[in-house]
């Protein structure tokens, strides 16, 4: 007879480990499902961990949890062939407990979280492939897996299996997303001595920096680089969108190899060893590409539900959240004795109200709207370097000579208005 459980999660990501941790230490009787030889063997992000969101799940996590460096400093770099205007902020209150973010290799990390949900009770299995849903008159009843009578029942199946989601999709959720709703990241972790990160990123100790390059790093793609500073190596990537990749021919692998040899870059990564390459599809279509997040017997959750605001580099914690979000609605659910999609959908509309579905909403536009206009990558940011460039070189001309130049340097009077309506509507859709 096969087995039956209160819960089934399939995804020990953030969002699956996230919702099995929080019915466990409830007393739910759940099961989690992992793909991977162990919990991150699979997951790829720049490695930033939000503390907020883990912290309301584990208190105090930071204090055992093989977090790499807390961040004190976030910098943001506008990158031309041979130039970058940079800027950033340094604060040293995050540098004291609570803290305010952390680095961290998924690997080691999701380990670690996955093995917190074990300690409260749930049943970790990792190397399952979970091939289909099973559903009785319209109802998920539990999952068919591809082990030996590999058929698992339960009252509610939890789908944490990652953007592509083949579980949600074959449930009718959603299509195939387009090319135009996803990136394709790829990412270096690169061995280098702790000294000399902290010497060549101005840190003391622990500290922590993170640096997230726009411009010249996707070649004119909507997309951004990142260099995060580990305890004794480096987190280097890039992700661009799927439809860019395409459209310009170009290789994802191909394009961080351009980032790590830039001469703006280069410096920081000098003599240091590859230990993993990684690569991963990141759903950024946003709010408009959400699919169908609520069934009878079913719920959604982080990557597969396109919980990624793009534009402030925000994915795991909104993970997280949903994951805690979809245990409270499973325990009022079972409560209640009722599994149905009208009971199950206060998941839905908590993920809408909570700051999820505020930001997402908020940058429904964005991420498309800047995909159609390239100039911003192209033209704007390289133009910035050059007035930057032009006010900052002491040649004897006067600052006044400078600021004419500049503006003359902007183009015919069309092309000055066609940027003055570009950066009005740059505004509209990020405000």
């Amino acid at each position: 007879m096969a087995e039956k459980f209160d819960a089934i999660v399939v995804g020990a990501g953030p969002a699956g480990t996230a919702c099995a941790y929080t019915l466990a230490k409830a007393g739910v009787n759940v099961l989690l499902l992992e793909r991977g030889e162990y919990p991150g063997s699979k997951n790829v992000m720049g490695g930033v961990l939000y503390r907020k969101m883990m912290e309301d799940i584990i208190p105090g996590f930071y204090k055992e949890a093989p977090v790499e460096r807390p961040i004190v400093e976030q910098r943001f770099m506008m990158l031309d062939e041979q130039s970058a205007l940079t800027f950033s902020y340094k604060g040293l209150e995050w540098a004291k407990e609570p803290y305010n973010n952390f680095t961290v290799l998924r690997a080691k990390f999701d380990q670690w979280f996955a093995d917190k949900a074990v300690q409260q009770g749930a049943l970790l299995v990792n190397e399952t492939v979970v091939r289909e849903c099973i559903v009785e008159d319209g109802k998920v009843v539990g999952v068919r897996t591809d082990r030996p009578d590999g058929e698992v029942f339960a009252d509610v199946v939890v789908l944490a299996d990652g953007v592509n989601s083949l579980l949600a999709k074959s449930l009718g959720f959603h299509k195939e997303f387009r090319p135009d709703e996803v990136a394709l990241a790829v990412m270096e972790v690169l061995k280098l001595d702790r000294k000399i990160i902290e010497d060549r990123f101005n840190l003391e100790g622990d500290q922590g920096c993170t640096i997230e390059i726009f411009g010249d790093s996707t070649k004119g793609i909507l997309g951004t680089a990142w260099l995060y500073t580990n305890k004794d190596s480096l987190n280097i990537g890039v992700g661009a969108m799927l439809s860019g990749l395409i459209k310009h021919k170009i290789k994802p692998y191909a394009l961080l190899d351009y980032v790590k040899n830039h001469p703006m870059i280069r410096p920081y990564i000098q003599g240091s060893e590859q230990q993993e390459y990684l690569a991963h599809l990141i759903p950024e279509g946003g709010y408009r590409s959400m699919p169908k997040i609520v069934g009878n017997g079913v719920l959604v959750v982080g990557d597969a539900a396109q919980l990624v605001n793009a534009i402030h580099r925000e994915g795991s914690n909104m993970a997280m959240t949903s994951g805690v979000l979809a245990a409270e609605a499973i325990l009022e659910a079972k409560a209640a004795g009722d599994f149905s999609e009208k009971t199950l959908d206060t998941y839905r509309k908590r993920l809408l109200d909570s700051f999820i579905g505020q930001d997402l909403k908020k940058y429904q536009d964005a991420t498309h709207h800047f995909e159609r206009s390239p100039q911003y990558f192209e033209r704007y940011i390289p133009m910035m370097n050059r007035a930057a460039s032009q006010m900052f070189t002491v040649d004897g001309s006067s600052k006044w000579e400078k600021q004419k130049k500049i503006w003359r340097d902007l183009g015919t009077a069309r092309e000055k208005w066609k940027m003055a309506r570009d950066l009005m509507q740059a505004w509209r859709v990020m405000k």
